[in-house]
């Protein structure tokens, strides 16, 4: 008896083979936060705070609370006060698990690309 959600072994032998090339540039989807860097002290390693604004579910006030995020920065490009973008990436160390995509300005133009 053949399970109705399992293929066969022949339709599994007609789907198109995807070589590892094509297999490594899709990537799941990953959180992006945007957020203004507080501490840039320790070795490769940036810490941003970022400001979310969110209506109080009783009071009906907006609130707003800030993260403070732990960054990997390889290039160690970014300073205090930069306005950043931060990526979701795997575990790095015990608090770092996001790592540094753009530099941004003020107006929310590219300033500066890690690599």
């Amino acid at each position: 008896m053949r399970d109705e959600n399992h293929p066969t072994p022949a339709a599994l032998l007609s789907l198109p083979i995807i070589t590892m090339a094509e297999q490594t540039q899709v990537r799941g989807h990953r959180k992006e936060r945007v957020g203004e860097v507080v501490s840039d002290k320790m070795s490769k390693t940036i810490v941003v705070r970022v400001e979310r604004r969110f209506r109080h579910p009783g009071v009906g006030k907006v609130v707003t609370s800030y993260g403070k995020f732990y960054a990997h920065d390889e290039g160690e490009i970014a300073g205090v006060g930069d306005l950043v973008r931060i990526q979701e990436t795997r575990p790095l160390s015990r608090s770092k698990r996001w790592r540094l995509v753009q530099v941004l300005n003020r107006d929310g133009s590219v300033k500066a690309e890690s690599k």
